[in-house]
C-alpha cells in the first residue's frame, strides 16, 4: 500500500491502495496529541540563516516505509503528516505500507529500495547498521529507553517507537460467558480456561498462525524473559545446540503445540487473517491473544469496549511467578541512501516524540519520565511480574541465524515447529544448520 501526502500543497494525494493490509506490532486508531520536543535536526539549526527558522529551510520529498498499513487506511498517518506540515511546510511525504513487513524489509534493504525512513529489520545485526542506515543525533536519545539498543561503534542508528510488554490480551465478556471466573496465573489454569472457552464455542486463543509474524512470541520473541536472562541467547554463539525441549525454546513451543493439538486456536491455520482476528477478539468470538500491549487499542478500535479488554502475564509454568519483558517495538531509522537526511531525521524525532503515536497506539512511553496511559497495563502490573528490560545481544547470534537461513522474527521456522510431527527431530535439524553456520563463520 502506498499513500502519498503532498505537504507543500493543500491536498493530500492518495497514490495507490492495496487490497490486503496488515499491521505488525509489532505491531491502532487514534487522533494524535502533541507534546513538546526539541528540534530534530541540530545540523539544520546551525546552517540556517538567522532570519529563517530551521523548519523553513527544511523541505523536499521523503518516502517512509511502515508496517502500519492500518494507520494509512484509517487516515491516522494523514493526521500525523498534517501536524508535521505545520512545522515543515515545504515537506512532501509518501507513506508505503507493507503487509509482510518482517520479511519484505530484508529484500528492500538489499535492493536499495528502503525509502528515506523505515522500521529497522529486527534481525539485522548491529554490525550491519552502517551499511543501511545513517547515524542519528545524540541529543535525540536523552532520557529514552533502549538508547543503546541499536548502537555500533559509538553511533546510534535507531530510535524506539514504543515500549512494550507482552502477555495475554483477553476479552472479559468471553471469559464470563465460558465460566472462566479467574484470570489464569498458572499454566494448568490457562489450559483449563482454554478448555472451558472451547466448550462454550469460543476460540480460546487466536494464534494468527497464518500471518506468521505474530507467532514469533512462541519462540525468539519470548525466550529470553522466560529464561530469566535478557542476554540468554548470547551463549549460543559458542554452542552447537541452542534448540532444546528442556530449555526456554522448548517451554514456549510445547505450550504453542498444545494449544494447536487440543484445538484451542483458530481452525484455519493456512490463511493470514490478522485484520479479521481483531474483530473476533473484540466481539468475543475469540477470547485471547498472546501479544504485546500495542494490540489493545487495535482490539478496541475493532469494536470492543475498553473496560471489556484485559491483560495479564503469560503463565508459562505452574510456579505462579513469572517474568515479563520490557522491550522496544520497532526501531525507526534513516536510510543511508536517503537524499534528504536532515528532513528524514526530523520526521523520526517528530513521529516518536510529537505525533502522539506512542500514546495513542497503546505503548508505554519512550521517555523514561512519563507514565503509561493504557489502563490495561495497571491490571497487568497487579500480577506483580518481574520486568526484565531488553538489551542488545551479541550480534553474532543473528549473523549465525542468517547464515543458517533460520528466519528469526519472520515466523516460517516457528510455523514448521508448531506443527512438526516430532519436535526433537525438528530441533535437531535446526541445531545441525546452526552448527554448520557457526563453523562457516569461524565462531
Amino acid at each position: 500500500m502506498k499513500k502519498s501526502l503532498l505537504l507543500g500543497s493543500t491536498m493530500l494525494l492518495s497514490v495507490s491502495m492495496l487490497a490486503a493490509c496488515g499491521s505488525n506490532n509489532n505491531n491502532e486508531n487514534a487522533s494524535p496529541s502533541a507534546s513538546s520536543s526539541p528540534s530534530a535536526s541540530a545540523s539544520a539549526s546551525e546552517s540556517a540563516p538567522a532570519s529563517e527558522s530551521p523548519a523553513a529551510e527544511l523541505g523536499g520529498k521523503l518516502k517512509i516505509l511502515t508496517h502500519r498499513t492500518d494507520l494509512i487506511d484509517d487516515g491516522t498517518m494523514d493526521k500525523y503528516a498534517a501536524a508535521f506540515k505545520e512545522k515543515y511546510p515545504n515537506a512532501e511525504l509518501e507513506f508505503e505500507g507493507i503487509t509482510n513487513y518482517a520479511s519484505d524489509i530484508k529484500v528492500r534493504l538489499t535492493t536499495g529500495e528502503a525509502g528515506d525512513v523505515n522500521m529497522i529489520d529486527s534481525s539485522l545485526p548491529n554490525t550491519e547498521l552502517p551499511n543501511y542506515y545513517e547515524p542519528l543525533p545524540d541529543a535525540m536519545f536523552d532520557n529514552v529507553y533502549f538508547a543503546d539498543y541499536r548502537l555500533f561503534e559509538g553511533k546510534r542508528y535507531g530510535l524506539s517507537t514504543g515500549v512494550n510488554t507482552q502477555g495475554i490480551v483477553y476479552n472479559k465478556q468471553a471469559f464470563a460467558k465460558a465460566g472462566v471466573d479467574k484470570v489464569p496465573t498458572t499454566l494448568d489454569e490457562l489450559y483449563a480456561a482454554a478448555e472451558k472457552l472451547k466448550a462454550a464455542g469460543i476460540i480460546p486463543l487466536y494464534m494468527n498462525y497464518g500471518a506468521q509474524w505474530p507467532i514469533g512470541n512462541w519462540a525468539e520473541g519470548s525466550v529470553k524473559y522466560v529464561a530469566g536472562d535478557m542476554k540468554w541467547t548470547d551463549q549460543f554463539v559458542t554452542s552447537d545446540t541452542p534448540w532444546q525441549i528442556d530449555n526456554a525454546w522448548g517451554t514456549l513451543m510445547t505450550i504453542a503445540r498444545t494449544f494447536v493439538q487440543k484445538g484451542y486456536v483458530e481452525k484455519d491455520l493456512a490463511t493470514n487473517n490478522w485484520e479479521m482476528s481483531k474483530g473476533e477478539v473484540a466481539s468475543g468470538k475469540a477470547a485471547m491473544y498472546f501479544l504485546g500491549n500495542w494490540v489493545i487499542p487495535q482490539v478496541i478500535g475493532a469494536g470492543a469496549k475498553s473496560e471489556d479488554i484485559g491483560f495479564f502475564p503469560l503463565p508459562y509454568d505452574n510456579s505462579g511467578k513469572y517474568n515479563a519483558p520490557l522491550g522496544s517495538d520497532y526501531m525507526i531509522g534513516v536510510s543511508k541512501n536517503s537524499k534528504n537526511k536532515e528532513l528524514a531525521t526530523a520526521w523520526v524525532e517528530f513521529f516518536v516524540k510529537e505525533s502522539g503515536y506512542v500514546d495513542s497506539q497503546g505503548f508505554m512511553p519512550v521517555d523514561k519520565s512519563q507514565q503509561p496511559k493504557v489502563p490495561q497495563l495497571s491490571e497487568f502490573q497487579s500480577f506483580n511480574p518481574t520486568f526484565l528490560e531488553d538489551v542488545a545481544g551479541d550480534p553474532k547470534f543473528n549473523e549465525i541465524a542468517n547464515k543458517a537461513e533460520i528466519d528469526l522474527w519472520v515466523g516460517k521456522t516457528t510455523q514448521d515447529l508448531i506443527v512438526a510431527k516430532d519436535l526433537q527431530k525438528a530441533y535437531d535439524g535446526l541445531n545441525e544448520r546452526w552448527k554448520k553456520a557457526r563453523a562457516a563463520l569461524g565462531y
